[in-house]
């Protein structure tokens, strides 16, 4: 047996179901054999490949992590794929609750002058965001908190991909997940809804006239949050993309 051919049997062992795409990104990412034999390490252990290798590939970029920052996932694609086709040129973006900043780096890459904001309560996120944004353009603090106040009223698309899974169900999470991100990016309380429901409320304040606020949830919360976002004075819009399971819910001022 050769030895990516061990490699990749080594990793299906440890129930990686992707073994062959995830033995090439490890022996592409390591820079020599001893790196090779830590990198996979890591991985059989169960750590995620994206903290091992430091990145994850996202609407064709490379989105840079640290461990123990929220992965972002396939199906956020669609909030940023919303959140280009929203914004104009010049326009300004902000990603409350951002982890990497994945959907504000897609935006800057993908709009000409777009302004972008990033914050988060996490330190460790907030360096990863650093890494793929201009530093100073990315807040540590709880949601609205440290945005600028210049902000009020401007902004085109304000994107959260916030908490949005119930506390009891953390448990029944992949290893992955509740193994070696952080719970604050998991966790949105009781009904899974805490989080997002402050974003909702502070929304109004912040979007421009047209601007739309996009955020995540699951298929058995949209009633919930549409409920939510009408006592907001703001009109709920669902967008599913099957392919990659997602769904993102649009509001905008009635």
């Amino acid at each position: 047996m050769s030895d990516a051919d061990e490699l990749t049997a080594q990793l299906r062992r440890a129930g990686c179901v992707f073994a062959e795409e995830e033995a090439a990104v490890l022996r592409a990412a390591a820079s020599s054999p001893a790196e090779l034999t830590m990198l996979t390490e890591r991985r059989v252990a169960g750590e995620p490949l994206e903290h091992v290798v430091g990145w994850v590939l996202f609407c064709g970029r490379r989105i840079r992590l640290e461990p123990g920052v929220f992965v972002p996932r396939q199906r956020t694609t669609l909030m940023a794929r919303l959140a280009v086709a929203r914004l104009p040129a010049g326009g300004t973006l902000v990603e409350l609750c951002c982890g990497a900043a994945a959907v504000a780096t897609v935006a800057v890459a993908s709009i000409e002058n777009v302004q972008v904001w990033a914050a988060d309560c996490d330190p460790v996120a907030v360096r990863s965001a650093s890494l793929n944004l201009q530093p100073d353009r990315v807040l540590l603090g709880d949601l609205y908190e440290p945005l600028p106040a210049g902000l009020r009223g401007r902004v085109d698309v304000l994107a959260a991909n916030a908490p949005y899974v119930p506390s009891e169900a953390i448990a029944l999470m992949p290893r992955e997940a509740q193994g070696y991100e952080a719970v604050v990016a998991l966790d949105g309380g009781r009904d899974g809804l805490q989080v997002l429901r402050r974003v909702l409320d502070g929304a109004a304040d912040w979007l421009s006239p047209a601007g739309s606020l996009l955020v995540e949830a699951g298929s058995d919360q949209l009633s919930q949050l549409a409920e939510h976002a009408g006592r907001q004075n703001l009109h709920a819009t669902i967008h599913t993309d099957e392919d990659v399971a997602g769904i993102v819910v649009e509001l905008r001022r009635r």
